[in-house]
């Protein structure tokens, strides 16, 4: 280490200008000095002063400065040159000319004395023109004593010249620095690198050049410095480990100590204190460590109480150790004086006296009385330390500070003013202080210590005889400061500035000053350190004290322990031993007789049993560093394994994704994924699940937080990121991080050292993908004691998750889930437009393709869905990549179709196109280039096509659908991988020309979409399909004997039936593996449905086969899955006997459909349509329909609750009663009565064995569950009692009342009211503990307030206001930090329990929301609401997940099962209703059942239909499917009207916001908004030609505007009423509009004008006392020339366009003809009205042609048929019927419909299809079908709304269904009697005595079986396993 001044650790304090002035100051001072050392100590200073200046002006570029800098050198130099420091003035005069000042005229060294002396009477003091520097002096001769000559009268002592000629530098390792990342020889080499780094601020301009380029070149490197460090920090560990810690262990440790880092440093001293402490035998060598620890602490590394604490175990162990030997006890004595030196440097205060303070003094006074006199100079100096550390009754103000900075007190002087005398200091002491402006602090505090020094009697009396008396035990003494100064000196190597204080300072007669420099001296020459001219010096120092009595004054003791050091040194010290002996032997020869007898005692002695302090050895090798160096180097393979994942990371194109909070969140609540995560990592949770849907960039987020992560990684302290593809990883549920970091080639000493000592961020990936079941983060043990430390990021596929997934990710037990603080979720958002631009922004440029960005941006807008599909990230590359392929930009795009599936294929060829051409320009062997113009012959597409599709086949088969397949050529030769992975030629050049990719031997498709796309194309492949019938004999099968619910037959398929190419093939996919659980392969197969008839009709096929073989079903359950989920529907099919186990059927259309005697065990029925459908005799063992069935009471239902164990549910009725189900079969268990009125609330205590009840008969109640008994009434309150509440601890009860207050019951001793808790003005509603128990909460009925209370005393602390309404009621969250309250203002609120702050404010209840609950999990949140409905909201986000819909009275209670997967609620209605709302259950659905529909219109396509709404919305349906295809948002009231445009590409919707719209129906967005009309728009119309729209409305004008600009061309004016009609004329140059003011009115559209008013209706009147529209319906015939209209009378009149007559008027309708519509030929129109009839006429001649009878209520709507053969209608009768044109009779009737037909629109022509719009809010799509002569009308489908509906279907003799959905299908309206299980065990007893007598009758010898036909045995098993096996034969 290196020293600097008293000055020099302060400068970086101050500004430039004052760092310069102090230079100036020392500069002037050192000129004026008299005595030469003050001089040069005061240039050094100035150099000093002047080097931080420099660089300060350096760093802010002060040239002026720096010139200024300049000139100072050279008058320092000068300066210097005069005081004979002629090399070093040199060293200045170079500087100054550095830095631009010329340097002549160099002062001569003698000059005039100074005019200014350092004190009055000083006297200059010659500077003596020579000095004695001869090296000479230590040659290894010895020099003997000189005798020395004194100058008469001053006292000093005088040591030769030879001796201590000059300063030496401190002793250092002679070392080699490191190159980096370089082995360490050893030790001193790291604590040397770790010193100049730690000091290199401080050493820049006294390094030696080596050493400055070593440190600019670490100081850039900031692993290779982290590097150092840790290797010190190992070392420091791996001595702590050790057991026994030898002198070796000790100094190695010691030698790193002072340049260690405070944590680390604090460690060592921890490990030495506790090794001296727990010792039983003094460890000797870990006191003198602690000793050297406490000597070289760095400033501020010791705090006072450490130094207290070490202290006292040292003074404990000086005690144990009094009859030990007298080496131990000097080992510990110099330790406490060590200690106590350190206690009096950094001011210790307040020092025990009674426990610490003179205890230890007192036995340091015993030490007196010792024989060895080394220990009581020791004791002696121990107590001087003492008498230095303040107690409670001293301060001593003289301090030390530690470290080698500033060193204050009388070493700190020695320090500060190098080589002073001490005569010289005290004769000027002012002056010194004004020389050292900076250091005026130091000086006083420096006064108190020189006032004893001068204070000192040189008493020159014997030691040995004399020491009790000489040394003082008990008063300060000057000896102890000046040893103090005596040590800094000979630690920064100022051996001359020693000799001086040694010769001349005020106690040098001390026999004690004398011991103590005597010891130093033999420690300078036994110490190795030094170097050899030093170590003799000090030889010579102890000859030369020996023969001068004149000066020094020597006792007979201080003569005998100078030879005993020389004795010591002569006879064991390497490298002075000679010369010490040579000392010796002159002092002998010139002693007397007396003092060679002493000369002889010495010599007799053991050497030994006089310590020297220098007791650690050097460290020579270091073993602590080897074995650290042997440890595994962890950090370079990390750093190799950083390099690599960085480089593969390359220049991809990356978006930041966004994110959501849950599944159920709207994608409008996003954030940045990115700081999420960082959160995250940032917070003390363990697990973060990461969702999205396939391609959403799951896999490219991580990867890019992984290279973020080692981005800002650091060694050996940063957490390590691990990217961990988890289908690459064999079971990675076992030990998965070790797995990962053996692929990563890390060895298995690295993997433990890395198990044990550092952390990780796990990055797991593709959880879906490895296909796991566990919990990978409890199965890894992950932060568990001994195992892998480290937090989890881990991704999964939304779809691949059902319900309580959660339990899969959450650490901990999943029943024992207590600190919800450890898992976060986020699910990934489709981007949004903004990503989408900058995503193609990006790909353009990193890509270069042919399209630029405005091409593609303009395809986006222009083909129909694009937009849809790039949301998706994958789907977005892909598109980029092939849609140049596809398309030409800008033509025909409008009318473009593309799919995902589409999107898929052009990639795939596009892929391997580019692959092939990769191929042909690469330098292939001859082999190669033969096999590639092979596969090119035969077509490289197909087959590479062919080559994938047969991979993925395989993968599914053979691993399970595991996506990496591992080839070792000698292990997998012969299995089925080799026909992929071979070296063979053509299989190498298909595998590097196809989307492929390998790590290692890991082969995969470079997304896991595209695997299942391949095997979806492996099922269906439109390219393989060729037209030919499908003719296949398949031959009978038996079923099999093994298991009644077993769905596998065992065999092998391919030995019955041969592969074909048409048809269904038991080879495919589809008959041998389920994949009702792959929602991506269901995606692509129910795209290829739609767009592929032949594959329709092929799974169509699969499901025919089913019926009457049982190896098709397998095929059938897929088959009928991917129809569902494509929409298909199967309304009215005839599925009797078809074998689809279990099949995903959830919200599939199967009204009136046949499916008797089929096979639907496991079948999922979600939301399915089962209306009049047959299930009789089917089999439905474990079929799940998503719901159980409700409680019905005979009473208004107020409360319920469900038991902890969730087996029971108690329900409170308006009777009194208390009714308690059982959950597994809603059998009633028991009723508990007592109570006189309705039971508010009631409530299950924490362990459930009890029932807390409250009522309106001002009692609460304590019921026994079990007994059904009444343990206790609490009486008390004066009113209802609404609310009550259990403790956590069961102690308590509390309750609420109608009488304000709020009681706390003590339910456990006394049974009495504990508190009362007044506050509250008015009724008190409800009540809850925190789960803590330790606060209440309550709700105000009347002040509208919930109110917080402490538990225990009653103390009110919160009041949390904002609601406008009462408090209806109160929940805390599972962790006790939310409230929500819900409130009759139709809110609910969240608080924070702990300020009272309102966190959110849910809306969306139309009624007072009586009831609000957590879930247990806290993040969903139920309400109950008198609008009937319950909600589901995210607690996080506020954002509503679901609406249940179900009951028909208000809803007064909400709970959630003890798991979170259910809720029930009670309502008025008198029924409790239960819901699932696991995690995965829910499904969004666009339904129109939200408001009334007012019209429907089929697209001129034919591909759409669309429907308007009272909640101002247009709903786009797809015809195929019945799917909402967007939901048209932005009329802010009811839409009446909407119409196509021609092209049908447009929607004109007209609303009573006085707005006009149109809207562009592929993308949803509104076009054009047209703002004119000033009240309600009641109807619009598309002109022919699609340029224009008209509207009309309530201002009595109809409007003309331009489609394009948004223009109004015309307002037409003349109407007195409303507009209730209008409509263009076929060619567009008219049109019509009828009015409320009972005309009918024709315009010019050219010029606006009005043609003709056509007037013949009245203004009032109507049918049965109703009022009516005037003029209710026109319509023009197909050739224009005509109009019909209807109005309130019984007519239709026909106008004739051109002249505006009437041509003629159909009379015979009994009452209003309301509507009126001709047919498309022309020649026949139909009318209909309020006499419940339709009448169809001739236009020509006005005959009814015929009176279409049936309706029993007036008609609504009717329309033609395209053909014109057929009419439809609907009427208020709930029916809908379908008339013969020809016949007028009526061909078929729909009836039992839940209400009535609005509006009636037919498909385009050539299809029999008709929507109807029904005034249950319902879109529902009809066929007419026509068999055998005879009209059906099914149901094509109606819109999903997650509804089941099985309304009269027929559940007659169905086979196991459980007593639970039994009940449901009963309560839904299913009809017909199950078969009871004791039929069927019945049944099955027979069946099976059927089977033992056949198997009896078998012969051993066949080995035949039943039902040997099976698919391949490595198709999965369904997850439900049936249990009663005895149940069913199938």
């Amino acid at each position: 280490m290196v020293f600097h001044s008293i000055v020099s650790s302060h400068l970086g304090h101050l500004s430039l200008q004052h760092v310069l002035d102090l230079a100036n100051i020392y500069l002037e001072s050192a000129s004026k000095a008299h005595h030469p050392d003050i001089a040069l100590v005061l240039c050094h200073d100035t150099e000093v002063a002047l080097s931080q200046a420099k660089k300060t002006a350096k760093r802010n570029k002060d040239q002026d400065a720096l010139l200024g800098i300049a000139t100072a050198y050279m008058e320092l130099g000068r300066e210097l040159d005069y005081r004979g420091r002629g090399s070093e003035a040199q060293e200045s005069y170079k500087k100054a000319e550095k830095g631009g000042v010329k340097v002549q005229n160099q002062p001569s060294k003698v000059r005039p004395a100074l005019t200014n002396a350092l004190t009055p009477d000083a006297k200059e003091t010659e500077v003596p023109a020579d000095k004695a520097q001869d090296s000479s002096t230590g040659t290894s001769k010895a020099t003997l004593p000189s005798g020395g000559k004194k100058k008469q009268g001053d006292g000093i002592a005088v040591i030769p010249d030879h001796i201590f000629v000059e300063n030496v530098r401190p002793p250092i390792a002679v070392t080699k620095l490191p190159e980096p990342d370089e082995r360490l020889a050893n030790t001193p080499q790291l604590a040397c690198c770790l010193g100049l780094l730690k000091d290199s601020h401080e050493l820049d301009d006294i390094l030696e050049p080596a050493a400055r380029n070593w440190l600019q070149v670490v100081e850039n490197d900031q692993d290779e410095r982290e590097r150092l460090k840790v290797l010190a920090v190992d070392v420091i560990r791996t001595f702590k480990k050790e057991e026994i810690k030898d002198a070796k262990a000790v100094a190695e440790v010691v030698c790193l100590a002072p340049v260690i880092e405070r944590e680390i440093f604090r460690e060592v001293l921890k490990t030495f204190y506790d090794g001296i402490d727990h010792s039983g035998l003094l460890d000797v060598h870990q006191v003198q460590g602690l000793a050297r620890l406490i000597q070289d602490a760095d400033t501020g590394y010791l705090d006072a109480d450490d130094l207290v604490k070490i202290l006292g175990l040292l003074t404990t162990r000086l005690r144990e150790t009094h009859q030990q030997s007298p080496q131990f006890i000097y080992q510990l004595t110099l330790a406490a004086s060590n200690v106590l030196d350190a206690m009096a440097d950094i001011k210790v205060e307040g020092l025990d006296r009674e426990t610490l303070h003179e205890p230890l003094s007192l036995y340091l006074d015993a030490l007196k009385g010792n024989s060895e006199p080394y220990l009581v100079f020791q004791a002696a100096y121990a107590c001087q330390a003492l008498l230095c550390v303040p107690d409670n009754e001293t301060l001593w103000q003289a301090t030390l500070r530690r470290g080698g900075k500033v060193i204050q007190g009388v070493a700190g002087l020695v320090s500060a003013v190098k080589g002073l005398d001490l005569n010289g200091f005290m004769d000027g002491l002012k002056n010194i202080q004004k020389g050292l402006a900076g250091a005026s602090d130091v000086v006083h505090l420096v006064i108190t210590a020189f006032d004893g020094v001068k204070a000192l009697t040189e008493s020159g009396q014997g030691f040995l005889d004399g020491m009790k008396e000489g040394l003082s035990f008990q008063r300060k003494c000057a000896w102890y400061p000046a040893l103090r100064g005596a040590d800094v000196l000979i630690r920064d190597g100022e051996f001359a500035s020693f000799k001086k204080l040694v010769c001349e300072a005020p106690c040098r007669q001390d026999a004690a000053f004398q011991w103590g420099v005597c010891q130093r001296l033999g420690e300078i020459a036994s110490n190795s350190m030094w170097d050899a001219r030093t170590r003799r010096s000090a030889v010579a120092f102890l000859g030369e004290m020996y023969g001068n009595d004149e000066g020094l004054n020597h006792q007979a003791s201080v003569k005998e322990w100078i030879l005993m050091i020389l004795v010591k040194l002569s006879s064991s010290t390497e490298g002075v031993q000679q010369y010490a002996e040579t000392v010796l032997r002159e002092l002998e020869s010139n002693s007397d007789a007396q003092d060679r007898a002493t000369f002889q005692v010495c010599r007799g002695q053991d050497p030994s049993s006089y310590p020297l302090k220098v007791s650690l050895p050097p460290v020579a090798s270091s073993s602590l560093l080897d074995r650290v160096h042997n440890k595994p180097d962890v950090e370079g393979t990390l750093r190799q394994l950083k390099k690599q994942r960085l480089k593969e990371q390359g220049n991809a194109v990356y978006i930041q994704p966004q994110a959501k909070i849950s599944l159920q969140a709207s994608d409008d609540q996003r954030f940045g994924l990115m700081e999420k995560v960082e959160k995250f990592l940032d917070s003390n949770y363990k697990v973060f699940l990461l969702l999205g849907d396939s391609g959403a960039g799951k896999s490219t987020f991580n990867r890019h937080l992984e290279c973020e992560q080692w981005k800002h990684y650091k060694k050996n302290t940063s957490r390590i990121p691990l990217f961990i593809n988890l289908p690459s990883i064999d079971k990675p549920e076992h030990d998965m991080i070790a797995k990962q970091l053996r692929r990563s080639e890390f060895t298995e000493p690295e993997i433990r050292e890395l198990k044990m000592h550092r952390k990780f961020i796990l990055i797991c990936d593709g959880y879906d993908e490895s296909q796991q079941t566990h919990n990978l983060y409890m199965s890894n043990r992950l932060n568990q004691s001994g195992e892998w430390s480290a937090q989890m990021v881990i991704s999964c596929r939304s779809e691949y998750l059902g319900a309580d997934y959660r339990d899969r990710f959450q650490p901990g037990d999943r029943n024992n889930r207590t600190d919800p603080d450890q898992f976060q979720e986020a699910v990934i958002t489709p981007f949004t437009p903004d990503q989408v631009q900058d995503y193609i922004k990006q790909y353009v440029s990193v890509h270069q393709p042919l399209w630029g960005a405005n091409d593609y941006e303009q395809a986006l807008d222009l083909i129909s869905g694009l937009k849809d599909l790039v949301r998706n990230p994958f789907l977005m590359s892909l598109s980029l990549e092939v849609l140049p392929r596809m398309v030409d930009p800008g033509e025909h795009l409008s009318v473009t179709q593309v799919t995902r599936v589409a999107l898929y294929d052009q990639f795939m060829e596009h892929w391997l196109e580019r692959g092939k051409k990769r191929l042909g320009e690469k330098d292939l062997n001859s082999q190669a280039k033969a096999a590639l113009e092979n596969l090119v012959d035969e077509g490289f597409t197909r087959n590479g096509i062919d080559f994938l599709k047969k991979l993925a086949v395989g993968i599914y088969k053979e691993q399970d659908g595991q996506p990496i397949v591992s080839y070792s050529r000698f292990k997998d030769e012969g299995t089925w991988k080799a026909a992929y992975f071979s070296q063979v030629d053509e299989k190498k050049l298909l595998r590097e020309a196809c989307p492929l990719t390998r790590s290692g031997n890991q082969h995969r498709f470079i997304h896991r979409s595209l695997l299942e796309y391949v095997l979806a194309l492996a099922i269906f492949d439109p390219n393989d399909w060729k037209e030919a019938p499908f003719s296949m004999i398949l031959s009978g099968r038996r079923g099999s004997t093994g298991s009644a619910f077993s769905f596998r037959i065992h065999g092998s398929a391919k030995e019955a039936v041969a592969p074909v190419q048409q048809g269904p093939d038991l080879d495919s996919p589809l008959a041998w593996r389920y994949f009702v659980n792959e929602p991506s392969v269901l995606q692509f197969l129910s795209e290829r449905v739609l767009q592929e008839p032949v594959f329709k009709q092929q799974l169509l096929d699969y499901i025919e086969h089913s019926k009457t073989d049982k190896k098709w079903r397998t095929a059938a359950t897929n088959a009928i899955t991917i129809l569902v989920r494509a929409g298909v529907p199967f309304n009215g099919e005839n599925l009797r006997g078809i074998q689809v186990p279990g099949a995903d059927l959830s919200y599939g259309a199967f009204e009136s459909s046949q499916l008797q005697d089929a096979d639907l065990r496991q079948v999922t029925l979600r939301g399915a349509w089962l209306r009049q459908a047959d299930l009789s005799r089917a089999q439905m063992a474990a079929a799940q329909f998503g719901e159980l069935p409700f409680l019905k009471e005979d009473y208004e239902v107020w409360s319920c609750d469900y038991s902890p164990d969730s087996k029971s549910l108690a329900l409170s009725l308006l009777s009194g009663d208390i009714k308690v189900y059982s959950t597994s079969s809603w059998d009633h268990v028991r009723t508990l009565t007592g109570h006189t009125q309705r039971v508010w609330r009631i409530a299950y205590s924490p362990h459930g064995n009890q029932i807390m009840s409250v009522s309106s008969d001002f009692t609460a109640r304590l019921w026994d569950v079990e007994a059904g008994a009444c343990l206790h009434i609490l009486i008390g309150h004066s009113g209802d009692v609404y609310g009550v509440a259990f403790a956590p601890c069961e102690d308590s009860v509390t309750t609420a009342s109608d009488d304000g207050t709020v009681k706390v019951w003590d339910i456990v001793g006394t049974r009495e009211c504990r508190l009362t808790l007044t506050g509250h003005k008015g009724r008190v509603f409800d009540v809850a503990y925190s789960p803590k128990g330790h606060l209440i909460a309550s709700g105000g009925f009347d002040d509208n307030t919930v109110q917080l209370w402490d538990a225990q005393t009653g103390v009110r602390f919160l009041i949390l206001s904002g609601h406008t309404g009462c408090i209806c009621s109160v929940s805390f969250s599972p962790r006790g930090d939310r409230i929500v309250s819900s409130s009759n203002d139709e809110t609910l609120r969240t608080w924070d329990a702990e300020t009272g702050t309102c966190c959110r404010v849910l809306t969306g209840h139309t009624g007072y929301v009586r009831s609000a609950a957590f879930s247990p999990r806290g993040d969903v949140i139920a309400s109950a609401s008198c609008d009937r409905t319950v909600r589901i909201w995210d607690a996080e986000t506020g954002v509503c997940r679901q609406v249940l819909t179900g009951h028909s009275g208000f809803v007064t209670c909400v709970v959630f099962s003890p798991e979170g997967d259910r809720i029930a609620c009670a309502s008025v209605d008198t029924t409790v209703r239960v819901w699932d709302v696991g995690s995965g259950g829910a499904r969004q659905f666009a339904s129109s059942r939200s408001s009334t529909v007012f019209s429907v219109k089929y697209s001129p396509r034919g591909d759409q239909i669309s429907s308007c709404n009272r909640d101002g919305l247009i709903r786009l349906w797809d015809v195929g499917t019945g799917d909402c295809r967007h939901i048209l948002a932005g009329h802010t009231d009811w839409v009446r009207s909407i119409a196509y445009s021609p092209r049908g590409d447009l929607v004109v919707s007209g609303s009573d916001d006085k707005r006009v719209r149109i809207w562009d129906v592929e993308t949803g967005l509104c076009r054009q908004i047209f703002i004119g009309h000033t009240s309600y728009v009641l109807v619009v119309a598309y002109s022919p030609q699609g340029d224009q729209v008209a509207s009309g409305g309530y201002d009595d004008s109809v409007k003309i505007w331009d489609v394009e600009t948004g223009e109004s061309r015309h307002t037409l004016t003349g109407h007195t009423d409303h507009v209730s009609s209008i409509l263009y004329s076929p060619k567009g140059n008219q049109l019509a509009s009828g009015s409320q003011d009972s005309t009918i009115r024709l315009w010019d559209i050219e010029s606006g004008s009005c043609l003709h008013t056509l007037s013949a209706y009245c203004e009032y009147g109507g049918y049965y006392g109703i009022s009516h529209e005037p003029v209710s319906s026109i319509v023009y015939s197909p050739q224009g020339d005509l109009l019909a209209s209807a109005g309130n009378d019984s007519f239709v009149r026909l106008w004739d366009v051109e002249t505006g007559d009437c041509r003629n008027i159909f009379i015979g309708h009994a009452g209003a003809a309301r509507i009126v519509a001709y047919s498309p030929q022309g020649g026949q129109v139909v009318s209909a009205g309020w006499d419940r009839s339709l009448k169809l006429w001739d236009d020509r001649t006005g005959e009814c042609l015929h009176t279409l009878a049936g309706h029993t209520d007036w008609v609504t709507c009717v329309v033609f048929s395209p053909k014109g053969d057929q009419i439809v209608s609907g009427s208020r009768d709930n029916t809908i019927r379908l008339w013969s044109t020809t016949s007028g009779q009526c061909q078929a009737v729909v009836q039992d419909l839940d209400t009535y037909i609005e509006s009636i629109a037919w498909s385009a022509p050539g299809m029999n299809y008709f929507v109807t719009a029904c005034y249950d809010h319902s879109v529902r799509m009809w066929k007419v079908v026509e068999d055998g002569g005879v009209c059906h009308v099914r149901t094509h489908w109606r819109p999903v709304n997650g509804e089941l509906d099985v309304t009269k279907t027929s559940i007659q003799d169905v086979q196991g269904l459980s007593q639970l959905n039994r009940r449901l299908l009963e309560q839904r309206g299913a009809v017909g009697k199950p078969l009871h299980a004791d039929r069927m065990r019945e049944t099955s007893k027979n069946v099976l005595s059927v089977i033992s007598v056949v198997s009896a009758l078998k012969e051993p010898s066949t080995g035949m079986e039943l039902g040997s036909t099976s698919v391949s045995n490595s198709s999965p098993e369904l997850p439900v396993q049936l249990e009663d096996r005895g149940q069913l034969i199938g």
